[in-house]
């Protein structure tokens, strides 16, 4: 093997992140902390961004370095975990059909809908009054 690093982008409502692959002890270092630094408590997330390394069990022989930016928690959770899958699929082809069947593959389109006007939110109204 050479020492050949892989790059990949994963995106999530508004976060974006990109994740660096190269050969190593199987570390998973976000925004230069730990995932455990990164997340603090929050198991779903922690669980969301390790969905992938479950799937695929060579985790061991490479380091991940991910940058994440942009949106909140729940969405960097999703793009870490877009990208680290793409990422696996560039590592090893033979992934993809597992990658696909758990849907870590394919991008969450759902957004925010936006504000509509005369409107306090995308789809709450005002106060009907009768007189």
């Amino acid at each position: 093997m050479s020492n050949v690093s892989y790059l990949s982008t994963g995106r999530r409502k508004n976060s974006i992140a990109r994740v660096r692959v190269s050969e190593g002890s199987g570390k998973v270092i976000v925004n230069d902390k730990t995932l455990d630094e990164y997340f603090g408590g929050l198991e779903r997330h922690k669980k969301t961004v390790m969905k992938p390394f479950e799937v695929w069990n060579g985790v061991k022989g490479y380091d991940f370095y991910i940058s994440v930016c942009g949106g909140g928690v729940t969405g960097q959770a999703g793009a870490i975990s877009h990208s680290v899958a793409r990422a696996i699929l560039s590592l090893n082809e033979a992934s993809k059909g597992a990658l696909r069947k758990e849907g870590l593959l394919t991008r969450d389109s759902r957004m925010v809908e936006r504000k509509k006007p005369g409107r306090p939110k995308a789809r709450k109204r005002f106060q009907f009054s009768k007189r």
